[in-house]
């Protein structure tokens, strides 16, 4: 059984991440919202939201687990969101998760201290979506979906974390994710092919002069 929480079910807020870090407590806290108008991605970028959309984020204190270890629970959040989407929806490292070749969520994860804040943003209706992104269902799902989505990908990765550190689902993400075998670049100036996921989460990328481990913040594209 996974870790009880609280959860909190909000309409229009601007953001999940700072509503789920200002009722953080002792026990975990969900905080669910139909749609976010300040919502945001990784580097402080915007969240585009989709005419029908999720935004849910999780405050939780991992016991067990070390600041270092810390990276290791986007990759549980993107194993348990697709867990619940569905087997179509794979992983592209570190924190989007793709239906084909489009993206239909993403995921933040922010640390204060000893409490992580992990951030969940999926597409579920977008009839006229931008390039390069698309949704999870064909016809609006209604407003239900959401909750429902978000309580279950919240047990999803309760249940995980409570499993450790040294067992976070590194072969199944190594299985799910798209980005090995990619191209990517990164800041400055990199250029290589990804090969693999370690253990600790970090992106094996194989360049002209060897073999580098990137962490999450440094990639800039993949193709």
């Amino acid at each position: 059984m996974a870790t009880p929480y609280v959860s909190i079910v909000l309409e229009d807020i601007p953001s999940t991440q700072d509503a789920a870090v200002a009722r953080a407590h002792d026990a975990p806290v969900l905080v669910v919202a139909t749609r976010q108008s300040a919502g945001r991605g990784r580097g402080g970028r915007r969240w585009e939201t989709a005419p029908r959309a999720l935004a849910a984020s999780l405050a939780v204190r991992p016991d067990g687990w070390e600041s270092a270890q810390f990276p290791r629970l986007s990759l549980i959040a993107g194993l348990s969101a697709r867990a619940v989407l569905g087997d179509g929806v794979d992983c592209k490292w570190p924190n989007d998760l793709l239906r084909g070749d489009t993206k239909v969520a993403g995921l933040l994860l922010e640390a204060v201290g000893d409490l992580v804040v992990i951030g969940l943003g999926v597409n579920l209706w977008w009839p006229d979506p931008p390039h390069g992104f698309g949704s999870m269902f064909a016809t609006d799902p209604g407003p239900g979906a959401a909750l429902d989505l978000a309580s279950r990908w919240c047990d999803e990765v309760l249940l995980r974390v409570d499993r450790g550190p040294d067992a976070w689902g590194h072969e199944e993400y190594r299985l799910a994710c798209r980005t090995i075998g990619r191209s990517i670049r990164w800041k400055p100036d990199g250029m290589g092919v990804a090969i693999d996921v370690d253990f600790d989460g970090r992106l094996v990328v194989e360049t002209e002069s060897g073999r580098v481990c990137l962490s999450s913040g440094e990639v800039v594209e993949v193709r």
